[in-house]
């Protein structure tokens, strides 16, 4: 979606645009169900489970934290990496709901 349109549609869509974007790579779902099942971790912990080097991680958990999937908290030298619990809730909610919004018909193309 172009930055230029994105003012056209509510904020709800743009978050949800957002998330979906973030979503959007195999890597990142992959350091979400990590995380999921670690009450937190550092990048140095995601980078020895998954096959991408400590660069890319951090790329990929950038994108995750911008998406507000993620939170990121300082500890000494080094960043300590966890769910965002009330933005994930948030995002469960909007795409349940957007999944629940289609009704099936026999009419479809």
């Amino acid at each position: 979606m172009g930055a230029t349109k994105s003012h056209e549609f509510s904020v709800k869509e743009n978050r949800l645009a957002k998330y979906a974007k973030a979503l959007a790579h195999p890597a990142r779902i992959a350091i979400l169900k990590f995380l999921a099942n670690k009450a937190a971790c550092q990048c140095g912990d995601i980078v020895e489970e998954l096959p991408l080097s400590q660069s890319t991680v951090s790329q990929h958990l950038k994108e995750l934290k911008e998406a507000g999937l993620i939170k990121g908290e300082i500890e000494g030298a080094k960043v300590c990496y966890c769910i965002d619990e009330k933005e994930w809730k948030v995002a469960q909610v909007w795409l349940n709901q957007l999944f629940d919004s289609y009704r099936s018909s026999k009419e479809c193309c």
